[in-house]
């Protein structure tokens, strides 16, 4: 039976495995346009989506480069009313230096809101994954906030605290962008409002993905298991459990949920701060982040 031409849209940017996960819960009779770095990446995914009952098309993207997030928008709206955005691209620490972490994490990111923003339909909803890492850096000033929230998209990464010369680390870059991310989220949120859509993100903590599993096998493995270990869940997340909270925040059920971070990583966070995870009782490889008088530097955290 011919398809009928797709009118209602859910962009999936990031192919892997947690934008798969919302992107099932959110598009059934909707048409997905799935973009990615690497045209292979899309391409399967597609196929498991397709095997799956799903309307797709594939596409490439780099979010670090306006042009190519352009020509994405471009793609999506030709073939009708983009209604969600799956915004799950990124790098970690272990795959990226400093300097591509917050090209693509913190401007790419921005980046993705602000092009979309134009075009979002009424009643539409978008869905940014960020991280808990975000969660682990202590209180930025106002300043800061305001900044990585709403300085010129094209700006962003000239901001002095965003200098090489002080973010020196992967995981500082990771943590300072994905920070950034629910702080640009809250202030696009604003503008997505005027359109009559909606924006939130999520912070996952350690999700089994292909991702995490780079990050487990990485120099911080160890930190990694511990964090699962000593967690309140007692262990890492799945997929799955991701998808049902990205269902509610672009759902009907979520229609009074905007410009929200939504932390799910089944208590590292509280046992970081609170608990038996916190820096003192950390080992001298584990990091701790403070802020000083000339911006933010990693430091080795005390035994």
């Amino acid at each position: 039976m011919k398809k009928n031409t797709p009118t209602n849209i859910i962009v999936v940017i990031g192919a892997g495995v947690i934008g798969q996960a919302i992107a099932r819960r959110v598009s059934a009779g909707k048409h997905v346009v799935l973009a990615d770095l690497r045209q292979e990446n899309a391409d399967t995914a597609a196929k498991i989506l397709n095997d799956a009952g799903f309307d797709v098309s594939t596409t490439k993207v780099d979010v670090s480069s306006r042009a190519s997030v352009q020509a994405l928008v471009e793609t999506a709206a030709s073939k009708g009313e983009i209604s969600g955005v799956i915004h799950a691209a990124g790098v970690s620490p272990s795959q990226a230096s400093p300097e591509t972490i917050l090209k693509v994490d913190l401007y790419g990111t921005a980046l993705v809101l602000e092009e979309f923003g134009k075009v979002i339909a009424r009643g539409g909803a978008g869905v940014v994954i960020a991280s808990m890492s975000g969660h682990r850096l202590p209180a930025l000033s106002a300043e800061q906030d305001a900044a990585l929230a709403m300085t010129p998209v094209e700006e962003l990464l000239k901001l002095p605290m965003l200098q090489l010369d002080k973010v020196k680390d992967s995981l500082l870059a990771y943590q300072i962008s994905k920070r950034g991310n629910s702080l640009r989220v809250m202030a696009e949120a604003v503008r997505w409002g005027k359109r009559g859509a909606r924006v939130n993100t999520i912070s996952p903590g350690i999700i089994i993905t292909p991702l995490a599993n780079d990050e487990l096998k990485g120099p911080r493995g160890a930190g990694y298991r511990r964090m699962m270990e000593l967690c309140a869940a007692g262990r890492a997340g799945t997929p799955d459990e991701v998808g049902n909270v990205g269902a509610l925040l672009m759902g009907s059920d979520g229609a009074f949920i905007t410009g929200s971070d939504f932390l799910m990583d089944g208590g590292v966070t509280a046992a970081y701060w609170f608990g038996e995870l916190a820096p003192k009782q950390m080992n001298e490889t584990d990091r701790s982040l403070k802020l000083n008088s000339e911006g933010i530097q990693l430091c080795k955290s005390a035994k």
